[in-house]
């Protein structure tokens, strides 16, 4: 699930299934993005763009997806923003965008491109589960695999999204599809099998020789999510489950072709205040 040069700048030794809370969370997400930015943009850089909004993987574009509708005018959120090409492209359309993201590394990537590109996108340091904003301040939220996978308390994120969303407003993000927690991580047909139980929860967790993680990300299952959402005061009224275009060729860590073709790798939840 990660890189290998991140892992070694950070120590990493061991792969754990430990249950760990927001703090270890936090500080191992601050960690791994900090130290992971250079190798993430060198892999994956070309495939987001600079200022382009790519959904997921498989590749699917907001552009032909329209799945958070006319922004112009609009103020947006965008959660777990990383370099935020997604903000960048929402600006350039009109919309008021703000990007947040924990990793200051990613955000110096963000900082760059904004000059590079000459669109200003505002860029915030700041948690998820603790969003820096006043009530009601926001049209609509979004994030693309930002932030939802690596926080231990989704349902603080969720209200959270839900206070600062004006009435009427929507949140979209887009997750490793659930189902994809019974597979390896691999994109070969070692990625076929089932290894794991769907119903397990517990995070996958790398750590270092003090058992310290460096790297956490969370396993919810479809339910959970359904009723973390509604328990924020969220509507879901759509969840679409991308399919591999046809020609579509670029693997992206577990994504490829070959498991696209048999079951979804993302979900992606419209969801309204």
């Amino acid at each position: 699930m990660s890189n290998p040069s991140a892992e070694k700048a950070l120590g990493t030794t061991a792969v754990a299934r430990v249950n760990v809370g927001s703090a270890e969370s936090v500080a191992a997400n601050i960690a791994w993005w900090d130290a992971d930015a250079d190798d993430y943009h060198a892999e994956h850089g070309e495939f987001l763009g600079v200022a382009d909004f790519v959904w997921c993987p498989e590749s699917l574009r907001e552009e032909d997806a329209n799945l958070l509708g006319d922004v112009s005018g609009r103020d947006v959120l965008e959660v777990g923003c990383g370099s935020a090409p997604c903000a960048r492209w929402l600006s350039a359309r009109g919309a008021r965008v703000v990007g947040l993201d924990l990793s200051a590394g990613m955000l110096g990537y963000a900082s760059a491109a904004n000059i590079a590109t000459g669109i200003d996108v505002p860029l915030i340091r700041g948690n998820a589960e603790q969003l820096p904003f006043a009530d009601e301040t926001f049209d609509l939220a979004c994030s693309a695999f930002g932030a939802v996978p690596f926080v231990a308390d989704v349902g603080a994120v969720f209200s959270e999204v839900a206070r600062v969303l004006r009435p009427g407003g929507t949140w979209t993000f887009a997750v490793t599809h659930p189902m994809r927690w019974i597979f390896p991580d691999d994109p070969g047909p070692d990625g076929l099998r089932v290894t794991g139980s769907y119903f397990d929860r517990t995070p996958y967790v790398e750590v270092d020789d003090q058992g310290t993680p460096t790297y956490v990300e969370h396993h919810r299952t479809l339910g959970d999510y359904v009723r973390a959402l509604t328990a924020a005061g969220l509507t879901i009224f759509d969840l679409a489950e991308p399919e591999w275009p046809e020609g579509h060729t670029q693997k992206w860590g577990q994504w490829s072709p070959l498991r696209g073709e048999l079951f979804p790798g993302t979900a992606i939840f419209r969801c309204r205040r």
